[in-house]
C-alpha cells in the first residue's frame, strides 16, 4: 500500500477493519499457560506492516483480534494494567495505523490458567492439620482471658479438649477434602457427634449456652481464617476459595447446631436430676 495512501486511512478504522489474527510464526517466544507467565513473556510485535485482513475465523465473522476493553474482559483485570503489561512486552499487542491497541484473542486465551476439575488437597496447598494447629498457638500481642467454667479445668479436662480440637480440625479437612458426597457426609457426622460431645461437657463444666457458643466461634475462628489465606496464598481462582469456604461455613453451622444440642440435652438432663433430687 502507499504510504500517502495508508496514512489517509489512519483515524478511519472502523470495527469491521480490525485485523484478523496473525500468522503463529508472527509472534516471536512461547505463549506460557498461566498468569505467572505474564511476568517472563517478552515479545515483539509483529512488524510495523498490517496483518492480512483476510485471515478471518472460519464462519466468517469478526476478527480474533480484541479491543483493550474487550482483551481486558478476557483477562480479567482492568485497562490500565493490560496497558502497563503490553507496554512493558508482557502481553503481545499490535497497534493500528490509527494508534489503537489490538490483542489476539487466542493468545490471551492461552495466558489464562487451565481450567480444573477439583480443587487440589488442602495438605497439598499446603493447609494440612499439622499446618492450621500452628494457627492456634497463643500470641504474646494478644492476650486472651479465659471464661470462669475454664479457669478450674483439671489437666485431663485440658488433654480431652486439645485432642478433641485436634480431632475435628482433621474430620473438617476429610470432609473439605472427600472424594465424594458419602465419604463427606460420614466424616461430618464423625465430627458432629464429637462436637455434641463437646457440649456436653462445657455443660457439665457450668458453662451457659452463651459461653458454649462464644468457646465455640472462637475455635473456628483460625480455621477459616487460615483457608481464606491459603486460597490466597496458593493462588485459588474465585471459583474454586468461594465454594470452599461456603463448604467450610455449612460445615461449621453444622457442628454448631451439634454443640448446641449437646449443651442442651446435658442442661435438660441436669435440671431434671435435680428435680428428681429436691423431690426425694
Amino acid at each position: 500500500m502507499d504510504p500517502a495512501a495508508l496514512g489517509s486511512a489512519a483515524g478511519r478504522e472502523t470495527a469491521a477493519e480490525v485485523p484478523a489474527a496473525p500468522r503463529p510464526d508472527a509472534v516471536s517466544g512461547s505463549v506460557g499457560t498461566s498468569y505467572a507467565d505474564l511476568r517472563s513473556f517478552c515479545v515483539t510485535s509483529p512488524g510495523n506492516r498490517a496483518p492480512d485482513r483476510s485471515n478471518r475465523d472460519s464462519a466468517g465473522g469478526a476478527s480474533d483480534w480484541l479491543s483493550i476493553a474487550e482483551a481486558s474482559a478476557v483477562l480479567g483485570v482492568s485497562g490500565a494494567t493490560l496497558r502497563r503489561w503490553s507496554d512493558d512486552g508482557r502481553v503481545p499487542v499490535f497497534t493500528t495505523p490509527g494508534g489503537h491497541r489490538r490483542f489476539s484473542r487466542r493468545t490471551l486465551q492461552h495466558l489464562l490458567p487451565a481450567t480444573r476439575r477439583d480443587r487440589p488437597p488442602l495438605a497439598r496447598l499446603g493447609a494440612s492439620p499439622d499446618r492450621i494447629v500452628r494457627a492456634y498457638r497463643p500470641r504474646k500481642s494478644t492476650p486472651t482471658s479465659a471464661p470462669p467454667w475454664m479457669e478450674h479445668l483439671s489437666d485431663a479436662d485440658r488433654i480431652e479438649f486439645r485432642e478433641r480440637g485436634r480431632r475435628l480440625l482433621e474430620l473438617l479437612v476429610e470432609h473439605l477434602d472427600a472424594p465424594d458426597a458419602s465419604v463427606a457426609a460420614l466424616t461430618l457426622g464423625e465430627a458432629c457427634r464429637l462436637a455434641a460431645g463437646h457440649g456436653r461437657q462445657v455443660a457439665a463444666l457450668g458453662a451457659s449456652m452463651t459461653e458454649a457458643v462464644q468457646t465455640f466461634l472462637q475455635f473456628w475462628t483460625p480455621f477459616t481464617a487460615e483457608l481464606a489465606s491459603t486460597a490466597r496464598r496458593r493462588g485459588l481462582d474465585t471459583r474454586e476459595a468461594t465454594a470452599l469456604l461456603i463448604s467450610a461455613e455449612a460445615a461449621i453451622d453444622q457442628l454448631l447446631v451439634a454443640t448446641m444440642t449437646g449443651h442442651s440435652l446435658a442442661t435438660g438432663q441436669r435440671l431434671a436430676a435435680q428435680r428428681m433430687s429436691n423431690r426425694s
